[in-house]
């Protein structure tokens, strides 16, 4: 099968399974995907909502259907024309119920004699030959609470196996522990003194070294099968920054596939490339994701937002974004990632500081990885960075530099392995939540100090993207956004009213104090761009907000106080009536801005350079914050019963059904799908007149795509009045409404007179869905 026109991710689980999706394939079919791409499918933890917990690389998962449920939906998927993508984890296996995973259950069992051993990344030297095992509560004689029983020791619910020949009649529950190859410890060490390697600082998902050809053959059998019978097109790779050797990796994949096409779960920054040697088609879209985002901002609202905080907090440092990851990553490093970063210094046991050292370093890593002996230069970089913060490490960076950037050295391989852990959750999971000045500038694979780009700025960025990585996804809500695009799309809306949202703010503290002035932003700007949301939801985004900040409260050590005041905070939006117009007549003021920006987003995601990936259901508004509230269950048959009305011809109002970006996102898919020869190229199409600066136009090489940007200030200074465009082609259609316009000069102001995106190219046959 061809690469896929768009693929539409969809979350498989127990209550959304592959029947559930195999129901849904005609009228995906109907909208104009190209394939369905799925969410991990091998056999995961029991209740698991995401998959990526996998226990049993061999099957699919019975809880989203297992392997004839699988086979049902590859068929639906085959006769509605669409191509099959599945997620795959290759770095990390589930170990939170030790008796349901086979190979972990093995090497707890058995330690370093177990068949599995090897898959399992642990430091046995670290350990005394033993796998420790955080999940002793606080109080010094837990271990006397644990009970023999048969063959298995039990703490609470969580049971472990008891080896051959360690048990004897009358032994206590705690002496037969102390003969295991396991030593279950206090969970506060896990940060300090765990020995095998974590997905990230997750105790119950524990890495596994797939480079090794075992374990890749082993954890790749049921994808192997998948590919032999011809029931998967391609492949997403979660986190391949956590692998040993990402290259080698991949290129195994592509042996096991014969070259099937793979994308990776990769975040750039700024100007990083994907390493050419990577046998991928490109990434799943974060990078583009960014790119969209800003090119709708006002530049000319950075200041006034910046007020809006300082009126709450006082002025903060020019450059408060850098030194801000520099710390939050330093405090990962050195807290919840601590026994990473003691696992790496034991590999250098002659460089004195080692630990702080390569914690310093870690903080100051401007990418996710190196890949040596690529990327060297982002080594240098950090260790100029560190040296200059911190002098009095000089001597022991130096040494620690020397050993890293060989690349045969253990240490190199473990800490490319270890530094995107640190940046993923000092910046993602961290910095994210505590920046908060436009908050939807903290979206993963951008980086917030960039407030805005120019139209200049975003079509050189295409044009790069068209010449390099033509088959990259662009993206612009996941399964791991932390707002979803609509959310951000009206939130981006308050950079050309700033003054509005300094006002509002300061009413919402004067009415419910935090004494956390950047949280309180971060709050009520999701509240903002999440209304109308349930209470329930809102209070479970605030608690996640506030926890992964870090500043008040913690998920280790909740702050009872500051977490009533701030649940105080989010009742008061339903229930104060000051509060709850405060925020209802923002967003009457800005609503119209934010739906502008949501459709012009999308078109511009849908047409320009790369595979467009629609995120389950953000074919309508998308108000979803971070997950688990992005993962809700999404009403298909109202999408498809709105879909059939707009294949009727019905060209809805730009309100709160959505429709209009039903509409949008139905045309532009379809027109990818059955001409994908009008996608070939990327120019950027000179927009003239007086209101230029707020058109974004470009020609893919047969499809024009033009789209509205800063609409408030489009309004305010009158409109487009003479603003036009000139595409090529004397007889064009706009797919998004049907007219048709002849000769070369197309006024905006008629073009756009009905939504503010169109979608321009010669006339096609119609076609109301599946080819």
């Amino acid at each position: 099968m061809p690469l896929p026109t768009s693929t539409y991710r969809l979350q498989i689980t127990s209550a959304f399974d592959l029947d559930a999706a195999a129901g849904l394939c005609g009228y995906l079919a109907d909208l104009g995907v190209g394939w369905v791409y799925l969410s991990p499918l091998l056999r995961a933890e029991p209740g698991s909502n995401h998959g990526y917990d996998v226990i049993d690389h061999t099957t699919i998962d019975p809880e989203r259907g297992g392997p004839a449920a699988f086979e049902r939906f590859v068929a639906a998927a085959r006769a509605n024309g669409l191509g099959v993508l599945v997620d795959i984890v290759p770095n990390h296996m589930g170990v939170a119920t030790p008796a349901r995973n086979a190979w972990w259950w093995d090497l707890l069992k058995a330690g370093r004699t177990a068949t599995h051993a090897e898959a399992f990344d642990v430091d046995w030297a670290a350990g005394s030959g033993r796998v420790r095992i955080p999940v002793l509560a606080d109080g010094a004689g837990e271990l006397d609470l644990l009970r023999v029983d048969g063959d298995e020791l039990a703490y609470y619910d969580n049971r472990y196996p008891i080896a051959a020949g360690t048990r004897g009649d009358g032994d206590s529950g705690a002496q037969v522990h102390d003969r295991q190859h396991y030593e279950l410890i206090n969970w506060r060490r896990a940060d300090d003194d765990l020995n095998y390697r974590r997905f990230f600082a997750v105790n119950s998902l524990a890495a596994i070294r797939v480079e090794d050809p075992t374990v890749f053959d082993a954890s790749h059998v049921e994808i192997g099968r998948w590919f032999q019978e011809g029931l998967v097109d391609g492949l997403r790779v979660d986190h391949p920054d956590g692998l040993a050797d990402p290259r080698e990796y991949l290129d195994a994949l592509a042996r096991l596939t014969t070259d099937a096409p793979v994308w990776v779960e990769k975040i750039l920054e700024g100007a990083e490339r994907l390493p050419a040697n990577w046998a991928t088609r490109g990434t799943t879209g974060y990078d583009a994701l960014g790119d969209v985002d800003r090119v709708l901002i006002d530049p000319a609202g950075q200041d006034g937002l910046r007020q809006a905080v300082c009126d709450l907090s006082g002025p903060a440092p020019a450059d408060s974004w850098a030194n801000l990851i520099h710390d939050t990553k330093r405090g990962i490093a050195d807290g919840i990632l601590r026994s990473e970063m003691n696992r790496l210094a034991r590999l250098m046991p002659t460089v004195d500081q080692a630990t702080d050292a390569l914690i310093e370093l870690a903080a100051c890593f401007p990418v996710y990885r190196s890949y040596l002996p690529l990327g060297a230069e982002d080594l240098a970089r950090a260790h100029a960075d560190a040296a200059a913060r911190r002098p009095d490490l000089r001597d022991a960076l130096a040494d620690v530099v020397a050993l890293l950037g060989d690349p045969t050295h253990p240490a190199a391989v473990r800490f490319q392995q270890t530094s995107g852990m640190v940046m993923a959750k000092g910046v993602e999971d961290t910095a994210f939540y505590r920046w908060s000045t436009l908050s939807s500038l903290a979206e993963v694979g951008a980086d917030p100090s960039e407030f805005s780009i120019e139209p200049d700025q975003f079509h050189a960025r295409q044009a790069r993207r068209q010449a390099e990585l033509p088959h990259s996804m662009t993206t612009l809500s996941t399964h791991d956004t932390k707002r979803s695009e609509d959310v951000r799309a009206r939130i981006d809306a308050l950079a050309e009213r700033p003054e509005l949202w300094r006002a509002a703010l300061a009413e919402l503290h004067r009415a419910a104090d935090l004494g956390e002035p950047a949280l309180e932003n971060l709050l009520w700007q999701a509240v903002i761009g999440a209304w109308p949301a349930s209470r329930e939801r809102l209070h479970g985004y605030a608690e996640k907000a506030a926890r992964e900040s870090g500043t008040q409260t913690s998920w280790t050590a909740p702050n009872a106080q500051f977490e009533a005041r701030m649940h105080a905070a989010i009742d008061a939006a339903f229930d104060d009536p000051q509060v709850r117009a405060v925020i209802e007549g923002l967003v009457d003021e800005i609503q119209d801005a934010g739906r502008c920006n949501s459709l012009t987003a999308k078109l511009l995601q849908l047409a320009a350079p790369g595979i467009p990936d629609v995120y389950q259901g953000s074919e309508l508004w998308e108000r979803s914050l971070v997950d688990p509230d992005n993962r809700r269950p999404v009403d298909f048959t109202a999408r498809a019963a709105l879909l059939q009305r707009l294949d009727e011809g019905w060209l809805p109002r730009i309100d709160e059904t959505g429709a209009a970006k039903l509409l949008v996102t139905s045309r532009a898919l379809r027109l990818r799908r059955d001409h994908p020869e009008r996608f070939g190229a990327y120019r950027a199409l000179p927009v003239y007149g007086a209101a230029r600066s707020h058109a974004l136009a470009f020609d893919r090489g047969g499809a024009v795509a033009v789209g509205t940007r800063l609409p408030w200030a489009l309004g305010r200074d009158g409109g487009w009045r003479d603003t036009c465009i000139e595409p090529a082609g004397t007889h064009l259609v706009d797919v998004v409404t049907g007219r048709e316009f002849t000769g070369g000069r197309i006024l905006l102001a008629e073009l756009l007179e009905r939504y503010p995106v169109a979608l321009l190219t010669a006339p096609v046959a119609e076609n109301a869905g599946r080819s």
